[in-house]
């Protein structure tokens, strides 16, 4: 695998970057975005203006528009937000080769069907092999080769080894796992809480109180995972704690900016500033997930609250400050 091409499936921010990554890994890449004026711009300018702006592409990086271009890939990394996993997987289906690794870098559960993302590939890709790579990681760091660990599991152990072996370099390092559920729940469900996070900040409510939800949402976020196979260990790793703790103390986290806007007092339409949260749109599916096996998430259901409007944010903290007292668990 170390020699066979790479595709990159979306040309956003974490696109170019694991695209960039890559590359440097000494891969032949091809990078993919559904839109062929993008791909232009890409191909002549040699940097990503829209969404990486200051980061070359990497010398030898083929961009194209079209899907056809994909075909002699031998591993796909499928890096479009988590809504838009099944329609692309589809897309993806007759020109992707069976047996071909799929990685899924979006992190968050399918609205309406409450799927995970691997699950969403192997219904839509049936003869492909789904994978997930998550941890703490910002595109721009990324792109830019500074010093970057994540995680990558699939639930052939030794798939996940060959992949992770594949695509490392010396400053993007890939741990390896046989637990692809615990690290796509760990991706989920911290931008949730990041979400949280973000609120406290907004809101001037202090570093003691963020410690106290990074705390209290990392327990929710591993009963939740116990609850769906996940193991605990892997929780405890780059895409649980890991990953919670990057994306809950940092404005440079879509999710932890959306909610410090939300702390502020932004609406919801506008917190994000036009950038995508994944948190916002997975916050509702987790809560419903958790209830349906009897998980108590009380900072994420706190959170989906204020989003769906049934709280304002002042609501939110005060239903959470009042919960009983209780022995730590």
């Amino acid at each position: 695998m170390a020699r066979d091409p790479v595709a990159v499936v979306g040309a956003g921010a974490w696109g170019t970057a694991l695209a960039n990554a890559a590359a440097l890994a000494g891969r032949k890449v091809v990078l993919w975005t559904r839109d062929p004026e993008h791909a232009r711009l890409l191909s002549e300018t040699r940097t990503n203006a829209r969404f990486l702006p200051g980061v070359p592409l990497a010398p030898g990086m083929t961009v194209t528009a079209a899907l056809g271009d994909l075909a002699a890939a031998r591993l796909v990394l499928l890096v479009v937000p988590a809504q838009a996993v099944r329609e692309v997987a589809a897309a993806l289906t007759p020109v992707i080769a069976p047996g071909t690794p799929v990685v899924v870098c979006a992190k968050g559960i399918e609205r309406g069907s409450g799927r995970f993302m691997t699950e969403v590939v192997a219904e839509v890709m049936p003869a492909a092999l789904p994978a997930v790579l998550s941890g703490p990681s910002f595109a721009g760091d990324v792109a830019r080769g500074l010093p970057t660990a994540v995680v990558l599991a699939a639930a052939d152990e030794a798939l996940a080894a060959e992949l992770a072996a594949a695509l490392s370099s010396p400053t993007f390092r890939i741990y390896h796992g046989g637990d692809p559920r615990g690290v796509e729940i760990g991706g989920a469900a911290k931008n949730v809480l990041a979400i949280a996070c973000g609120i406290v900040m907004g809101r001037r409510l202090g570093e003691s109180a963020r410690a106290a939800l990074v705390a209290r949402g990392f327990a929710e976020l591993t009963r939740f995972a116990r609850a769906w196979g996940g193991r605990p260990e892997t929780l405890m790793g780059l895409s649980g704690l890991g990953d919670l703790v990057l994306t809950c103390g940092s404005p440079k986290s879509r999710n932890f900016a959306f909610g410090d806007a939300l702390g502020r007092g932004v609406p919801a339409a506008e917190a994000a500033g036009g950038r995508l949260a994944e948190g916002a749109l997975t916050a509702a599916a987790l809560v419903a997930m958790a209830r349906a096996r009897g998980v108590e998430m009380p900072v994420a259901e706190a959170v989906d609250a204020v989003l769906s409007g049934a709280l304002t944010v002042g609501e939110a903290i005060d239903s959470l400050l009042h919960r009983p007292i209780r022995a730590e668990a």
